[in-house]
């Protein structure tokens, strides 16, 4: 597994892209995206041969204000299906629900009445066993399920191996590795992605990878990871994401060697929407996340940074580190 996989020049027919534009990019504007970004976002993501589409969380109404968040930290059928109708192109339509944040046995109807292909069910090493029964009830209702194992950079080695280990003895076809505080570099990024591609060997699971930028690692951490065999790749459109946001749609469609990957029509979108988005939202690296990522720590303190209008780095860093 040292080896890598494939080379700069040639095609691997295992690479699945995935868009999380609207989910991770959700977290910047509590998911008020306009009706409009969202249709032409879906168009533009089949014409640029995107895999999967995530259109964002199903979280639980009882424990979300809907008054205070777009349709898209929901999910409702009704909301997929106004954009998508009954999805007939090649691309996936996929949802994330978090452990405690969502009521799955209510929310989830069968795959057959559905539009949505794939579930990722995002939880904390902890949280191990309530995300086995998410995947097995979600499995059971007949969608692709993915694990989405978050903040793995503060988890301990044994931890990492034990929840594999269950993921593995689970009907889960992904596992994904996150860099949940863009802490990783490529080398420990590509460490990690051989454990779990190790892992997953003799049981035929796919491995993802999803990247934060708070150190402008996240599209080196993702080719590395991919070289070394990783599948499935998160983006998001010009990076949008929650802080320093994460590794941007156009450079992995600009790296990836297969023709079916279309570049010109992610242009179209940034020129004629990202670009005034820009105006009202703000994401991307800055010196704050640089420093939580260094630090290996949560963004929630460069978060508050950022609301605040602060420019005091030098008094910022220096709280952090007396806080380590």
């Amino acid at each position: 597994m040292a080896t890598r996989r494939g080379n700069l020049m040639s095609v691997r027919d295992d690479i699945r892209l995935l868009d999380a534009t609207l989910r991770d990019g959700g977290l910047c504007n509590n998911f008020k995206f306009s009706t409009e970004f969202v249709r032409a976002l879906y168009k533009t993501n089949i014409k640029s041969g995107v895999d999967y589409m995530e259109f964002g969380y199903k979280a639980d109404p009882d424990l979300f204000d809907e008054k205070e968040f777009g349709p898209w930290k929901f999910c409702r059928e009704e909301d997929l299906r106004a954009i998508v109708g009954e999805n007939i192109s090649d691309m996936k339509i996929a949802v994330m629900a978090d452990v405690g944040r969502c009521n799955f046995r209510r929310d989830f109807v069968p795959k057959s009445e559905s539009v949505i292909d794939m579930v990722r069910v995002a939880c904390y090493v902890h949280q191990m066993p309530a995300a086995l029964e998410m995947i097995e009830h979600l499995h059971g209702l007949g969608y692709e399920t993915a694990c989405n194992i978050m903040a793995v950079t503060q988890a301990g080695a044994g931890q990492i191996d034990e929840a594999l280990a269950m993921l593995n003895a689970s009907p889960v076809d992904v596992i994904y590795l996150v860099d949940s505080y863009g802490a990783l570099y490529p080398e420990n990024a590509s460490a990690l992605a051989i454990t779990y591609l190790e892992s997953v060997e003799k049981v035929g699971k796919k491995i993802g990878f999803h990247a934060h930028n708070n150190q402008n690692l996240a599209f080196a951490n993702t080719i590395d990871t991919l070289s070394r065999g990783v599948s499935f790749l998160d983006a998001t459109v010009q990076g949008i994401g929650r802080g320093a946001g994460n590794c941007a749609t156009e450079l992995l469609l600009g790296f990836l060697k297969n023709p079916k990957y279309n570049l010109y029509s992610i242009l179209t979108f940034i020129e004629q929407y990202m670009i005034p988005l820009r105006e009202e939202v703000t994401w991307g690296y800055d010196l704050q996340f640089m420093f939580t990522g260094q630090l290996n720590r949560h963004p929630r303190e460069a978060l508050s940074f950022t609301a605040e209008g602060r420019g005091d780095y030098c008094t910022f860093y220096k709280e952090l580190l007396d806080h380590e």
